[in-house]
């Protein structure tokens, strides 16, 4: 997909910019994965490109008069002091009106653990530590980052496949929609997806794991959603939420943000969190936002 926009290129003009995706996040995250899989996808991927360098790819790219029209750089903490320009590198591309995206690859200290233990090398941060030093010292340096990030992946349960599927979701069609939304079950009693934009609450709904004939099944079955949504509350909750999420596509719209991630949780992630998910991505739907529907922790119990 073509910006429209151009950028100062002596000798070319009008030179469009090519389409600019950041990967960073964890080490140990996936970024390699997930780099590969947009390199997959026909993007020209450079991997521990020093920050300081980013706009003068954006610019090789412009002069390449639509060869490379879609650039993914991976910027990680290999690039130690170099990852200090990334603030100044961002600054730059925004002057010059050219589009990046940031995905950011996050996962759990424990996977991230098992993972470095299961490969025996060290943490790149660790020095004289543990790697739970090193994971430390990367979160703290990453925090800014990850708040400016356009998507968050949270890879902590997710196998190589699965990563892909996530990126080939966001990233495989031809044509950028205005937004794309992730709604996603979960059970408080696993954790709070940390890649959550957004988190609603089901636990006020009546649980069908105490009805005897419901509790075998997940909320995917219609008997249960037909008990979820005759409780008092239920329609109007998923009414009033919907028009909330309606405003708030509005406002990423116009801020350009183009990715979301709305939690939806009860206890388990089994029944009541996995029936309004699917009622609120099909009302998301029906308002042209793309949408992906995850249900995390159904069958885990």
């Amino acid at each position: 997909m073509s910006t429209g926009a151009t950028i100062d290129t002596p000798g070319v003009p009008e030179a469009a910019i090519p389409e600019l995706v950041i990967i960073s996040g964890m080490s140990g995250a996936g970024r390699s994965t997930a780099a590969k899989c947009l390199e997959d996808l026909g993007w020209f991927v450079v991997d521990n490109l020093p920050p300081a360098l980013i706009p003068t790819m954006v610019e090789l790219g412009a002069r390449s008069q639509g060869n490379v029209a879609r650039i993914a750089v991976v910027v990680d903490v290999r690039g130690r002091r170099f990852f200090d320009n990334l603030r100044e590198s961002l600054a730059d591309l925004e002057s010059k009106h050219v589009t990046r995206r940031i995905v950011f690859l996050e996962s759990s200290d424990d996977a991230l653990v098992r993972r470095f233990e299961g490969v025996r090398r060290p943490h790149p941060l660790q020095g004289d530590g543990r790697i739970v030093d090193g994971i430390a010292a990367e979160r703290e340096l990453l925090r800014e980052l990850r708040g400016d990030a356009d998507l968050v992946i949270d890879t902590s349960s997710l196998n190589v496949h699965e990563l892909r599927a996530k990126m080939d979701a966001q990233f495989a069609g031809e044509e950028e929609p205005e937004l794309r939304a992730t709604v996603m079950s979960f059970g408080f009693k696993y954790g709070l997806p940390v890649d959550a934009d957004l988190v609603v609450d089901m636990r006020f709904l009546p649980n069908p794991h105490w009805v005897p004939e419901l509790r075998p099944f997940t909320g995917l079955n219609e008997e249960v959603s037909a008990y979820i949504f005759n409780q008092p509350g239920a329609k109007e909750f998923l009414d009033r939420y919907a028009e909330l999420l309606r405003l708030i596509a509005a406002g990423y719209r116009r801020e350009g943000k183009r990715y979301v991630t709305i939690a939806v949780g009860c206890t388990g992630g089994k029944h009541r969190s996995v029936a309004m998910s699917e009622k609120l991505a099909a009302r998301l739907a029906a308002e042209g936002v793309e949408t992906v529907v995850v249900h995390r922790d159904m069958g885990r119990e």
